[in-house]
């Protein structure tokens, strides 16, 4: 802290002392202002009359100091209790008052008041509500855990006189609330009078303790106010001084108490302006007042892409409102979204950002959930039954989806192009994590395939609708681009069977499909397996008997005796290090060769981002691949006849043919180790065909000659 910060502190609190030693002396000083003055002498005494002193009942001195100084987790807290008893006190008094019972000063306005006076270092919270007498001081105040508001509602259901629920608008339940305030306080004090007609002609009283086990009660000095209601006023202790700081209140007020029932005034201010829309039936909603509160809630500057107000009955009965934002921000590389609902009892803030209302995929909603009925415990910052927190958020979570679901069939375009592109990856997400949902959500996601194009997405059960009879699994293929899924070889055999394939392009769609593992008992199938059979499925237009690949066909086709001494040459001059097996495959036309059965190229690159291990120039290794050949293929066939004539050239192309099979799976690490090979083939391209041009031009010359000299006897003859 800095010189100016010390002496500026120190200044501050030698002005406290002195104006309350100044007042306590009877002799004030004239740089004190007037509201100083009347704070000053409240600080001092709010009663000249003699007091009288009790235990706290029923409860040990122990409890009182867990329940300051152990029950809640943040010292800010305590604002949001004693705002929730303000408010509950105004709840019975409204309650009261439409059950015709006689109140005073009827005309007077519900609402909570809080003044902050940094010369006292105190803050004062008053309510214009229900009340206390001496003797409910005694009873609610003076006894730890008990709950006046909790008794209240418990006598209303007893004596069941109006059709309206009593426990409607009533926060408190445990008792401990108002011992929050000894956190921050060194003394309490309870300024209260009765609002009860019945009860006009009783004094004033006044409640002060220390929170040590004992405390007082006393008549009001009569000069100092108290209307109808309470004022609790807390002399904090030096270091929560920083609580006087209005914009901090403010902050936590807005955090915990913005939509209490009641308005509340900080210093004159108003600071809850804002309705809990989530509690009204949604006909009554405007939507503007939707995109407001979303702005709120969320902090964001656009309108929601979509907007659900509900009411679930069942664990309990909850309200909910959730949003859907036009964009999300993980895209942009601004780390992992927090948890975007709130968790809400009777209006009042139990857990910001909960992690338990919805699971982790649907972080990117926005929105409350309120309900009446939610165990909490007893410091009112976590929900207490795990099993009915986790019953719910299967409720909630099965709501949204059958909403999403909705949405597909009011406007499927508007899904696809404004949700499902911007949110698709949560949902796969959801397929990985929530085994319970999986089918749910697999209806909802969307596709390219081999007929269509990227923006004709297709689902699920449109594919299976699409499939020939004889089809019985739906097949899919990983690919970096379109065009590289295109031109892959493991598409020729579909393509000449007339078999639809879904094109996935990210690394986590390989472990969707392996999660989701079959979708309305049909396998997802990776075309890159090796035990794949259409021979059972017609024929497309590219037939074999098409001749428009003429180029990659051979004269001859190699024996099954010829395939077996190739495979055999070719796994060992490649390596029995890289192949594990070779064997010929009638699924393959334009290609000369493929590896099946492998691990996903995506999945592979992933894994090489995630791996942190240092010194690890290789790499994660490959492992032994399953090569399949096509014995038709020219390239095939030509390394076969020069296996033995030229074993260094019939070499290279096979260690070339079988890079090329990883390229094409994906698994190739670092396509540059293939670029010298390559050269050394291009020279032996260049150079043969060279040789051939020459013996061209040799063959033509030769010729030339001959007729010249053939030409000449008949000139000759001619002569």
């Amino acid at each position: 802290m800095s010189a100016f910060a010390v002496l500026r502190s120190s200044l501050r609190t030698q002005l406290r002392r002195s104006a309350i030693r100044a007042v306590a002396g009877g002799n004030v000083q004239q740089h004190i202002l007037p509201s100083q003055r009347m704070a000053a002498i409240q600080h001092r005494s709010f009663s000249s009359s003699p007091s009288e002193s009790h235990e706290f009942q029923a409860e040990t001195r122990q409890l009182l100091d867990i329940v300051t100084h152990s029950l809640y987790t943040d010292k800010e807290v305590f604002l949001r209790e004693l705002v929730s008893n303000a408010s509950d006190s105004l709840e019975k008094l409204r309650h009261m008052q439409a059950t015709g019972t006689a109140i005073v000063d009827p005309d007077v306005p519900l609402e909570i008041r809080i003044e902050l006076d940094e010369v006292t270092s105190t803050i004062t919270i008053t309510d214009t509500g229900i009340g206390l007498t001496r003797e409910e001081m005694i009873s609610n105040l003076g006894t730890i855990a008990r709950s006046g508001s909790k008794n209240f509602v418990q006598q209303l259901q007893q004596a069941a006189t109006t059709g309206v629920d009593p426990s409607k608008g009533i926060i408190g339940r445990f008792g401990v609330g108002f011992y929050s305030a000894f956190m921050v306080g060194s003394k309490v004090d309870v300024r209260s009078k009765s609002a009860l007609a019945e009860n006009e002609s009783l004094s004033p009283k006044v409640w002060t303790s220390e929170g040590t086990g004992t405390y007082e009660i006393t008549d009001l000095d009569e000069g100092v106010r108290q209307s109808r209601g309470s004022s609790i006023v807390i002399h904090l202790k030096e270091d929560y001084w920083d609580f006087i700081n209005e914009s901090r209140i403010e902050k936590i007020l807005k955090r915990y108490s913005n939509f209490v029932g009641f308005p509340i005034y900080l210093n004159g201010n108003r600071v809850n302006t804002l309705d809990a829309i989530w509690t009204k039936d949604p006909k009554e909603v405007e939507h503007d007042a939707y995109v407001d509160f979303y702005k709120y809630i969320a902090n964001a500057v656009d309108d929601p892409l979509d907007i659900y107000h509900f009411r679930a009955d069942a664990p309990i009965d909850v309200k909910a409102l959730f949003f859907i934002p036009s964009f999300h921000s993980e895209k942009y590389g601004m780390g992992r979204m927090e948890p975007g609902v709130s968790l809400y009892s009777r209006k009042v803030l139990i857990e910001s950002k909960s992690p338990d209302i919805l699971p982790e995929w649907l972080r990117f909603v926005k929105g409350v959930v309120d309900s009446e009925d939610l165990p909490l415990a007893i410091s009112r910052e976590k929900a207490q039954d795990s099993n009915l927190i986790a019953k719910l958020k299967r409720v909630l979570t099965r709501k949204f989806i059958a909403h999403l679901s909705k949405m597909v069939k009011d406007d499927k375009d508007k899904f696809i192009d404004e949700f499902y592109r911007e949110y698709s990856f949560f949902l796969k997400e959801g397929i990985c994590q929530d085994y319970e949902f999986q089918q749910p959500l697999a209806k909802l996601m969307y596709f390219e395939t081999s007929r269509n194009t990227g923006k004709d997405l297709i689902s699920l059960d449109e594919y299976i609708g699409r499939m020939q009879p004889e089809q019985k699994d739906i097949y899919y293929i990983v690919s970096p681009t379109r065009e590289a899924a295109l031109n892959s070889p493991y598409l020729e055999a579909f393509d000449k069977a007339g078999v639809e394939v879904l094109f996935l392009f990210t690394a986590i769609d390989d472990f969707v499909m392996a999660n989701l593992d079959q979708y309305e008992s049909r396998k997802l199938v990776s075309v890159e397996k090796g035990d794949i059979d259409l021979s059972a499925l017609k024929k497309g237009e590219d037939d074999e008997d098409d001749d428009s690949s003429s180029i990659y066909k051979s004269d001859r086709e190699l024996s099954p005796t010829e395939v077996i001494e190739f495979c055999h040459w070719f796994k060992m001059e490649v390596g029995e290090s890289k192949v594990a097996s070779c064997t010929a495959t009638n699924r393959l036309s334009t290609s000369p060769a493929i590896v099946t059965d492998n691990e996903s190229g995506a999945m592979r690159r992933m894994m090489r981002l995630v791996d942190t291990s240092e010194g690890n120039r290789d790499g994660i290794p490959l492992p032994k691949q399953n090569v399949e050949i096509n014995p038709k293929h020219p390239v095939i066939v030509g390394i076969y006849d020069l296996k033995e004539k030229e074993p260094t050239l019939a070499r290279v192309l096979a260690e070339q043919v079988y890079d090329n099979c990883l390229v094409a799976a994906g698994l190739l690490d670092d396509s540059r180790s293939m670029l010298p090979r390559i050269n050394d083939l291009l020279v032996c391209v260049v150079n043969g065909a060279k040789l051939q041009g020459g013996s061209k031009v040799d063959d033509s010359s030769s010729s030339e000659s001959d007729s010249d000299n053939e030409s000449k006897p008949e000139e000759g003859k001619k002569e």
